[in-house]
């Protein structure tokens, strides 16, 4: 089996991958992913133990039980080049043998949830509501980096989107990915689903202008009015698709529960947005532990 030269896989002194500073034994099979640093500990005040504490720069792990049940909470910081370095090094600590840098023969399939804040799109989408991303849609264009990625993308609906949005060819072209149903099943079985944009920015690239005019000041309206097999795009965040894209390459299963804390249509903001969370925090980790 090929070795994985040591420009490629870089591992810290204390044998830990790179940017996250973890080994193999500190991460749990089911992974919650936040952005935010701060949220980590929405989720781990509720452990009954912490096992593994590790930061670095804006990766934060913590790993522990709840409900008797190892659970790995991890900040990820805003972004999908982001998401690309966590999902990467997630997948090299449970698949790749960090001492001989070779893949393992027996291939291991987490299960990664991104729990976070999303921008709603559909006027019936009320702020502090949860919503499921079913489908994840890349304005981002990372995963068109990889080789073979469009064996996982629904290209019909890709191209449909573009030839709707009249797509602009010096914009990345994007990509539709499907979320994991075992995942979604698990955790949400009854929450909205929805189809989320993941944006590469959170003003121009969402419609936001403040001094700088975007490219097209009508996209979040012709956005809003896409139906693809009866389904409308719901919401905008910055994570989903690199997440759900990488994983469905790797073998691993992935989704994003948001909840939403705007909505772009009725102008509306959900000031004190931390109560929505402490709530979904409560039921992922019920739903996850059970």
């Amino acid at each position: 089996m090929n070795k994985i030269e040591e420009s490629e896989l870089i591992i810290n002194d204390d044998g830990s991958v790179f940017h996250l500073h973890l080994l193999p034994e500190q991460i749990a099979d089911d992974i919650i992913l936040v952005g935010d640093p701060g949220r980590v500990d929405m989720f781990c005040k509720h452990f009954e133990k912490i096992e593994h504490h590790v930061q670095n720069r804006e990766f934060v792990t913590k790993t522990g039980f709840y409900n008797g049940k190892r659970l790995t909470v991890l900040a990820t910081g805003i972004g999908t080049d982001n998401i690309d370095i966590v999902i990467n090094e997630l997948d090299a600590l449970a698949n790749i043998n960090l001492k001989t840098r070779t893949e393992k023969t027996e291939k291991k399939s987490l299960n990664l949830l991104r729990v976070g804040t999303s921008g709603g799109l559909q006027e019936d989408l009320a702020v502090g509501s949860f919503l499921m991303s079913e489908y994840s849609i890349g304005f981002d264009g990372l995963l068109n980096w990889y080789r073979d990625s469009e064996k996982f993308m629904d290209l019909d609906f890709e191209n449909a989107l573009k030839k709707h949005l009249s797509w602009n060819p010096r914009l990345t072209s994007p990509y539709v990915v499907k979320s994991s149903e075992t995942l979604m099943n698990r955790v949400g079985s009854d929450f909205r689903r929805g189809i989320t944009i993941s944006s590469p920015g959170f003003y121009g690239p969402q419609g936001r202008e403040l001094r700088l005019q975007i490219q097209d000041r009508n996209i979040n309206n012709k956005i809003r009015a896409f139906k693809y097999n009866n389904k409308c795009i719901t919401n905008y965040e910055m994570e989903s698709s690199a997440l759900c894209g990488l994983s469905l390459m790797l073998g691993h299963n992935a989704t994003t529960v948001c909840v939403i804390i705007a909505n772009r249509f009725a102008k509306e903001f959900l000031p004190n947005y931390k109560d929505s969370m402490e709530k979904l925090v409560e039921i992922v980790l019920e739903r996850l532990t059970k």
